[in-house]
């Protein structure tokens, strides 16, 4: 196995005095978490404490030989900055410290290229790289131009890097081309939904809160999940049925994360718009984590950013197996009490608390009962016998002529959309 790249991290707090608040240590501590997911070996974390940022190094120059003392000492190849860098910051830097320097969105974009596997992926993981790379172009020509290897440099290919501006602008117009025909077929496929209609549940939550565990434990999807941050990026949808016996869609998103670059933000607008369309949004949180609160209020700002603040929203607190009941219910006391909505407390893992979870979703979604119903649909109309097999629960099914005289359990939208072929009430 190859040696892990050894890291340096340092972190900015603005402050008037000296000190540091929590959110400052747990900021740098999950840059930590980021570092380990991209695969370094973080060898020594700095944070500094300044009334202003300094406009040449970010950090001041007194800090950066202190940062270029700790890299030596640790024979560190690898410095990444907490808070994002201007150009003009990162060269200096690069130059007092012997090292190279990246910052936090480097950081995490670096993550989403390892991670991507669809191609939809891929491109937006590649037009948020060149998006941040365009204003970074000057004066890095020959360092660009060099096949690099190690954290920062994966993504979208040297060949984009080696080019000029003009390219680099050329190839962005032609990623947010192809994506806008994403975004096209996705509105398709929503349009599709829709027309049944069948409610659409949204998962959404902070990185590694167990969105995607919770939705294996609830579909069967068998999609990937890791304890990792951003251990999936492209989106799933899968078919749920509630114990009412309504029948929705539930779909899996990219998790969330404090300072998210803007640029992905922009880049995952068509994944994103899963959630802001959604009927209701399960919103997971890692209660084992001292920042539960913390993330959820980014989760949060997320949510409303993207346009989807008044999209109903279930909270779903996770991995109790972790900690104990009365540190669940002051959690739950604590998000209730900001308004959070409605929670249920589940451990995805063990299958904690699923049945409590499928209830609650079930009170929260606008009411749609099921009922028996018998239908005769003509043989040959299979968009029909396809809705009523999709979305219905077929019970009895037997042909009588050129009709199919089918008994099913179905929504009353769905028994709407179908009436011209309802024969009567089952029994």
């Amino acid at each position: 196995m190859a040696e892990k790249e050894r890291a340096v991290l340092a972190g900015l707090e603005c402050r008037a005095r000296g000190g540091f608040t929590s959110s400052s240590e747990e900021s740098l501590e999950e840059l930590a978490e980021l570092a380990w997911t991209a695969g370094a070996a973080v060898r020594a974390r700095v944070l500094q404490s300044r009334p202003a940022p300094d406009a040449a190094t970010l950090l001041g120059s007194g800090k950066a030989q202190e940062l270029a003392a700790e890299v030596a000492a640790h024979d560190a190849s690898l410095l990444i900055i907490d808070n994002e860098l201007s150009p003009v910051q990162q060269r200096n830097l690069e130059k007092l410290v012997g090292a190279r320097v990246i910052d936090r969105t480097q950081l995490i974009l670096d993550i989403f290229a390892s991670r991507a596997r669809t191609r939809e992926g891929r491109l937006q993981v590649e037009l948020a790289q060149l998006t941040y790379l365009m204003p970074r172009l000057s004066g890095r020509g020959v360092e660009m131009s060099r096949l690099g290897g190690g954290i920062g440099t994966r993504g979208p290919g040297e060949t984009q890097l080696e080019t000029d501006r003009r390219r680099i602008a050329r190839r962005i117009r032609k990623i947010d081309e192809e994506l806008e025909s994403v975004r096209t077929s996705r509105g398709v496929h929503r349009s599709q939904r829709s027309s049944v209609p069948l409610p659409v549940i949204a998962l959404a939550g902070y990185t590694n809160a167990g969105k995607s565990t919770l939705f294996n434990a609830l579909t069967a999807a068998g999609v990937y999940a890791d304890d990792r941050l951003f251990a999936t990026l492209d989106p799933t949808v899968r078919g749920l049925r509630l114990p009412t016996g309504r029948r929705v869609l539930l779909g899996d998103t990219v998790g969330f994360i404090r300072s998210l670059p803007v640029t992905l933000v922009r880049a995952f607008r068509a994944t994103l718009e899963e959630v802001k369309d959604a009927t209701l949004v399960l919103h997971v949180v890692d209660a084992s984590s001292p920042a539960a609160c913390e993330q959820a209020a980014h989760v949060g700002e997320v949510l409303r950013e993207i346009g989807a603040g008044e999209t109903p929203v279930l909270l779903v607190l996770n991995k109790i197996d972790l900690v104990e009941a009365e540190d669940v219910a002051y959690l739950r006391q604590r998000l209730l009490g900001e308004g959070l909505g409605e929670t249920a407390a589940v451990s995805a893992l063990n299958r904690a608390g699923l049945d409590s979870l499928l209830d609650a979703i079930d009170r929260v979604l606008p009411f749609d009962p099921v009922r028996r119903r018998r239908f005769r649909i003509p043989a040959g109309d299979g968009e029909s016998l396809h809705l009523l097999h999709e979305y219905g629960r077929v019970v009895a099914k037997r042909y009588e002529g050129e009709c199919c005289e089918i008994e099913a359990d179905v929504a009353h939208s769905l028994e709407t959309r179908l009436a011209r072929f309802v024969l009567e009430e089952a029994s």
